[in-house]
């Protein structure tokens, strides 16, 4: 109940983000607005992302790892290129906006901001292919985690 009392609120606060960004002014109301603008979004997308993530369950979080380098038994599925190539997508497509909305000076700082995600896709996709078993298999409830 509390994740969607959460979620409810965020969707608030994103719109009141939304609403505030619209009276931002050179003026002293609109520098007001302009911090309603970054707060309400801030809090409103934390809301919505507690409310969105699913919990840990209790097993998991007791449970402590058996040693650090245990590395993963059985084959990868294709979940692993799935989201690899999908994060890579939406990269590639957040690049390409900066590149015909700012230019390529914009697009440099935003690889930089995307470097840690496209590193993880990166990874993901070459473990997928190196991987000694690979399951082709796409499990849509192992994706969501539910």
């Amino acid at each position: 109940m509390a994740r969607w009392i959460a979620v409810l609120a965020g969707l608030a606060l994103v719109a009141i983000a939304f609403i505030a960004a619209s009276h931002v002014a050179d003026t002293r109301e609109g520098l007001v607005a302009e911090v309603v603008t970054l707060f309400a979004g801030l809090v409103g997308v934390l809301l919505l992302l507690y409310g969105l993530v699913p919990k840990r369950s209790t097993a998991a979080r007791d449970a402590t790892p058996a040693s650090p380098s245990t590395r993963r038994v059985g084959p990868r599925s294709a979940n692993d290129l799935l989201l690899g190539s999908m994060g890579l997508l939406v990269a590639a497509v957040l690049l390409t906006g900066l590149v015909m909305s700012g230019g390529w000076q914009w697009a440099v700082i935003g690889a930089l901001l995307l470097l840690p995600m496209i590193a993880g896709c990166v990874y993901l996709c070459a473990a997928f292919m190196t991987a000694p078993q690979r399951d082709w298999t796409i499990s849509l409830r192992r994706l969501i985690g539910r």
